[in-house]
């Protein structure tokens, strides 16, 4: 284990608890440990460790994100996110191959969610040119794909921009209307997808209320 990982992993044990540790298994599950580390402690202790690891490049930070996501621990992940979010200047559209895997192993909003919200949609947002389409292929695949993770990933990834007054609000209505068209046939899948396009319809009506979503299809 890396100096950094290790660091922000003991870190994380000794803000730990068993009672929140106990609560979050069973509300959480998806075969993860818990620590019961708050999400305060986890930004807290990634800030610590920006703090002693400074200047770090984007491999750095690349390969200590998959070394704190390996382990199936909930305050590890979060770390990781925490960690991506924090240098998210420093990524490229390459890096979401290294995503696509987190996502696809996450299987808890509460783990996608912020790795869509907070790291997938800045990192294509930031991006131009070839390197900007290519990435918006990349979430095309993924709506279009059978992985429902994916698929809320690509859905929620649109939020920060479009909250914020920028976005591409049209491109969000196509990508929801296709994506609530695939899991009508797919039921099992339909309540995620749904629930995704509602977070970003209430957030976004918060700040923006003169977009309108086509109740058809909403």
């Amino acid at each position: 284990m890396s100096d950094a990982a290790e660091f922000i992993d003991e870190a994380l044990r000794r803000e730990s608890s068993w009672l929140r540790a106990e609560e979050a298994e069973a509300r959480l599950g998806a075969g993860l440990r818990f620590y019961g580390s708050s999400i305060g402690a986890v930004r807290g202790t990634v800030r610590d460790a920006l703090r002693r690891h400074s200047r770090l490049t984007h491999d750095e930070v690349t390969a200590l994100s998959s070394e704190l996501w390996e382990p199936p621990v909930f305050e590890r992940r979060l770390a990781a996110i925490v960690l991506l979010q924090t240098n998210i200047q420093l990524l490229t559209n390459s890096d979401l191959t290294r995503l696509e895997g987190f996502v696809r192993e996450g299987k808890l909003r509460e783990l996608v969610d912020p790795l869509a919200v907070d790291v997938i949609g800045p990192l294509i947002a930031g991006l131009d040119g070839q390197a900007k389409t290519r990435a918006e292929g990349v979430l095309q695949r993924w709506v279009g794909g059978t992985d429902q993770w994916l698929r809320r990933a690509a859905l929620m990834s649109p939020l920060s921009a479009l909250r914020a007054g920028g976005g591409d609000w049209d491109a969000f209505v196509r990508t929801a209307t296709a994506a609530l068209d695939a899991a009508r046939e797919a039921a099992d899948e339909a309540e995620s997808v749904r629930d995704a396009v509602s977070i970003v319809l209430s957030e976004v009506a918060k700040r923006r209320p003169e977009l309108h979503f086509p109740s058809s299809v909403a």
